[in-house]
Formats: structure tokens, C-alpha cells, sequence
């Protein structure tokens, strides 16, 4: 229906569209910390076979049991619940187990209804925490703070927060960089569970070593050290659950803070009892160990998976945080692989022909331009110049230029083939007077599959033109919808826009360019943005 009203704004006023705010929806909750800043390609011939293998990695979908308030509707607990949250248990820091509301009703959302998510994450952990505890007690961190990802991403390395925070570890652009992770247009390290366990142990030792008290550096790190500054501030208080209890206070945090900390408790208390409480107790063997193997600068990593025997997802699948099919051109970087394929890769990266698999070979057209086809490609115009040697803007008709291929087709490539297709088995000529909307009427199908079956993006018509009218539940609409659904393959991100963004803004940040997010949301360059506003995102 929304789709809908909006067509009709548009032929009601003539004018440019505006973006109207879509339906709620719920979301993994926003990461904003202190400061926190807020395709690619026309397949050739020989690699139509490929498509299967550019789709972004599958993961779980953004769990709302991660940042849900729990109502108390869940059956009382069961005695052994009852004596599990009655212990005082032994901790690893001064941090006693604070009995509040918040805190039994957590523990009841995963033991009770949202035990089988729980069941989940305890799956996913198993295997990262042997890992994050070698780590946190070579940084001295006490060992309660290995199950903070449960709290922040449910052990997801490819979650993505509606504000854009990422990983198990949820760092926002600007803190992931702070603590020496690279997160840009070819690689994502905050999707690195290694490297960001590291940033993590860094950052929470930052915290402990300002606020002095666990449960204040847990809050901190949920919604910035200066927004728990300033909220010590103003309400006079000293410590986490006074700052919490007291309602004229609670106006300095917001509800997702005040129930971060309870929550993980929570969790903790869990953890600790899985047996007791019927989970499945967690394996502490160390997992097999991950190689670690540097790949030099422009290696194409399609040719580089295939080498190993694998497809682009199961290479992914080792290593979430790379975004391109080509490593960075300007330095190496570490991938992790079984130690049982370090030697054919190593094969690999020692053979002297250049391969192409993860490239596009282009040939320079007359009118072309850096910005024409760094926009047909989703690629920057920075990194077309960096992997060509390029040292201006000047190109010249049959230049062959390569392209690091993403992991999706252009969108604006898609929807050109659906069009080919669409003029071919064409079946009505646009006639004086015809709307999309009369069309639908009259022929009753939906304005939507219109569009999806003649690859339009937007309601103009000019007479005379030619349009493919299918049959509702044909088999070539299903054709067509997969068709132009192959430029949405991505991780669907939820981003909630604020002050000050613009589109251009928003695609920095999520390595995309500002078209796709206008063409995913159905906007024009002069959109309006306001904050609150929903965007749908798809991040390589």
C-alpha cells in the first residue's frame, strides 16, 4: 500500500519523490558510540557460470532477541531457575550480580521463549570463545567479559546494527579505526573476528581505566564514554544502578543503556549454569586452528577460492570481512584458511600469470569517462585509477581497463537485461493518455510487477513504448522477479537515518555508492532525509 500512496503522490503533484517513512520494524539495536561517525559489474560470457557464487554470504537474519525489552509474560520460572538466580556466584571481577527486574526478566526471555535463539547463539560461539579467551587473558581482562558479543550481536560476525555498527564485536566506522581496524571501500576488519577481539580487549581496558567500575565501562561501551559522562554529571550519581534506579536520573540514558548492563548479567548468570538449566554445556577444547596467510596487493581472491577447491562463499565463510573479489591494491592483508589448504594457496600465489576471474576486462568506449563507468560499476573512481595505474582522468578509446568485480551484478546492468528481455516478448504499446496505474487496471495486475517485468524504476511512460504485460502468476514474472532481485544480493541492512546525513554520506559508510541506496529506497538525488527515516541497504 505504501508503494502504492507513493505513485500516487507522484502523479497527484508532478513532482520530485519524496521519501516517505516506511512501516517499524525491529532492528539489532544502535551501537552509538562517542563520536562515532556515522555494481559492480556486466558478467562476461565466460563467467556467467559465476553469478551463483557472488551472493553475499548467508547469515542469520538481525535477531531481535539481541536488543529486545522483555515483558514479563513468560511462565514463572521452575525451582532450579529459581535457586540458579539466587546463587552468589564466584565472579572474575568486582561485579556482584546485582539483583534488579530487568535482570529476572532477561533471564527468563532466554531460558523460557527465546531459549531456541539462545540454543543458536550458543552454537555460533562455540566457534570464537576459545579464541576470545586466550586473548582476554593476555590482556589481563577478566574472563565474564568473553560473552559480551551474546549481548551485543548474538556471535553474528556479519550482523549489522540499523545505525551501522558491525560484527561480533558491533564497532562503529569511526571506533573501529580508532582501534586500528580498517574498514572501507575493499575489506570490513570489524567483520574480522580476530583482529576485532583485539580492538575490543583494547577498548574495554580504555573504559575500566576512566570510569574505574565494570558495570559503568559495560555502559560506556554501549553508549559511549561521554554520554556516561555526562550523565555521572548531571545527576550527581557515582555508580551504574544508583545513576539507573532513580527515576529523575533516568532521563540521562536511554532504555536500550539502563538495560545493557542487567541484560548481560543475565547472560552471564546463564552461562555459568547451562547444565542446571538444561543447555548443552560449552566445549573449551581449543577449534581447530585458522592459518594465517598474507595475500599480496590486487590478488584476485575469486581465482585465488577456486584454487582451494572452493566457491566464493565458503571462502567468505573463512573470512566474512573481505567485501571484493580483488584484495586491496595499495598493501597485503591476512586471510584464514584450514591448515590443510595453506599449501595450494601458497601454490597459487606463487605462479607468475596474472589471473582474472575476480576482474572484469573493459574495453574503453568512445564517450567514456572515469565517472561513467565508475558509476556503471559501483566502482570508485580512487580505486579504478589505484588498480589501473592511472595517473589522471584522461582515457582513450580501447584502452583496456580492469574492474574488481563485488558481489552482485550492477544494479543498472540487471535491470538493462530485464529490459532486453521484456522489448522481445513484448506484448502492448504504450497509448496516449496510459499510466502505469491504468495499465495494472485494466490487464489487473499490480503497478509493482509492471515495473519488475520491464525492469522500470520509475512510473514515466512515452507513447509508443513498448511493455511486457505478464500473467500474474507466470512463470515469467517469476523470471523477471529473480532477475532484477539479483541486485538486491547482499546483507540487508536497516538504516536509520540522523541529523545531518545525506545520501552521499550514507553510501560512504556502507561502501556503496548514493545511486544504489536511491534505487533500493526509490529516491532521486533531491530526496529529503529526515532523521527517524528508514533506508534499505545492501552491503557487499
Amino acid at each position: 500500500m505504501r508503494y502504492l500512496f507513493l505513485l500516487f503522490l507522484i502523479f497527484s503533484f508532478s513532482a520530485c519523490a519524496q521519501f516517505n517513512k516506511p512501516k517499524e520494524v525491529k532492528y539489532l539495536e544502535n551501537k552509538a558510540l562517542e563520536n562515532a561517525t556515522t555494481k559492480e559489474e556486466i558478467c562476461p560470457p565466460e563467467t556467467d557460470s559465476l553469478l551463483a557464487e557472488q551472493k553475499e554470504q548467508p547469515q542469520e537474519n538481525l535477531e531481535e532477541e539481541v536488543v529486545a525489552n522483555p515483558e514479563d509474560k513468560d511462565a514463572n520460572l521452575l525451582p532450579q531457575e529459581e535457586d540458579v538466580l539466587a546463587k552468589e556466584d564466584t565472579l572474575n571481577f568486582e561485579l556482584d550480580l546485582y539483583e534488579t527486574k530487568e535482570l529476572k526478566l532477561y533471564f527468563k526471555y532466554y531460558t523460557h521463549s527465546k531459549r531456541k535463539i539462545f540454543v543458536r547463539w550458543l552454537e555460533r560461539a562455540q566457534a570464537y570463545l576459545p579464541f576470545i579467551r586466550k586473548v582476554f587473558k593476555e590482556q589481563g581482562l577478566p574472563e565474564d567479559l568473553i560473552f559480551l558479543p551474546f549481548a551485543e550481536s548474538g556471535f553474528n560476525p556479519w550482523a549489522y546494527s540499523r545505525a551501522g555498527a558491525a560484527g561480533l564485536w558491533q564497532f562503529m566506522p569511526y571506533t573501529a579505526k580508532k582501534y586500528g581496524l580498517r574498514v572501507d571501500w575493499w575489506i570490513d576488519e570489524r567483520r574480522d573476528p580476530y583482529k576485532s577481539t583485539y580492538a575490543a580487549a583494547e577498548m574495554l581496558k580504555e573504559l575500566y581505566a576512566e570510569f574505574g567500575d565494570w558495570y559503568l565501562a559495560l555502559a560506556a561501551y554501549n553508549a559511549g564514554p561521554g554520554k556516561i559522562r555526562q550523565a555521572l554529571k548531571k545527576s550527581k550519581e557515582d555508580n551504574f544502578f544508583d545513576l539507573c534506579s532513580n527515576k529523575k536520573n533516568r532521563r540521562y540514558l536511554r532504555l536500550e543503556t539502563r538495560h545493557y548492563v542487567p541484560k548481560f548479567l543475565a547472560i552471564l548468570k546463564i552461562v555459568r549454569h547451562l547444565e542446571e538449566l538444561g543447555f548443552e554445556p560449552l566445549n573449551w577444547e581449543e577449534t581447530p586452528t585458522q592459518a594465517k596467510l598474507s595475500i599480496p596487493p590486487s590478488t584476485d581472491l575469486l581465482a585465488f577460492a577456486q584454487a582451494l577447491g572452493w566457491n566464493w562463499n565458503r571462502f567468505r565463510e573463512h573470512n566474512p570481512f573481505v567485501r571484493r573479489m580483488v584484495s586491496p591494491p595499495d598493501g597485503e592483508i591476512t586471510v584464514y584458511l584450514p591448515q590443510e589448504k595453506v599449501e595450494l594457496a601458497r601454490q597459487f600465489l606463487e605462479k607468475e600469470k596474472k589471473s582474472y576471474a575476480g576482474f572484469i576486462r573493459y574495453k574503453v568506449r568512445s564517450g567514456d569517462s572515469l565517472w561513467t563507468i565508475s558509476r556503471r560499476y559501483g566502482v570508485p573512481i580512487a580505486v579504478l585509477k589505484k588498480i589501473n595505474d592511472l595517473k589522471n582522468n584522461l582515457l582513450h578509446p580501447n584502452t583496456l581497463l580492469i574492474i574488481p568485480r563485488g558481489d552482485r551484478e550492477s544494479e543498472e546492468n540487471v535491470l538493462a537485461s530485464v529490459r532486453t528481455s521484456a522489448q522481445k516478448r513484448a506484448n502492448y504499446e504504450v497509448k496516449a493518455g496510459d499510466t502505469l496505474w491504468s495499465i495494472s487496471r485494466q490487464f489487473k495486475v499490480s503497478v509493482k510487477t509492471l515495473k519488475i517485468a520491464n525492469g522500470l524504476t520509475s512510473s514515466r511512460l512515452s507513447i509508443g513504448q513498448k511493455l511486457y504485460i505478464p500473467d500474474l502468476g507466470g512463470q515469467q514474472t517469476r523470471l523477471a522477479r529473480e532477475e532484477v532481485k539479483k541486485f538486491h544480493q547482499g546483507q540487508l541492512v536497516r538504516y536509520q537515518v540522523r541529523r545531518g546525513d545525506n545520501l552521499w554520506t550514507i553510501a560512504k559508510r556502507f561502501g556503496v555508492s548514493w545511486k544504489q541506496i536511491a534505487l533500493w529506497n526509490n529516491l532521486s538525488s533531491d530526496s529529503i532525509l529526515r532523521p527517524g527515516d528508514t533506508l534499505k541497504i545492501y552491503v557487499p
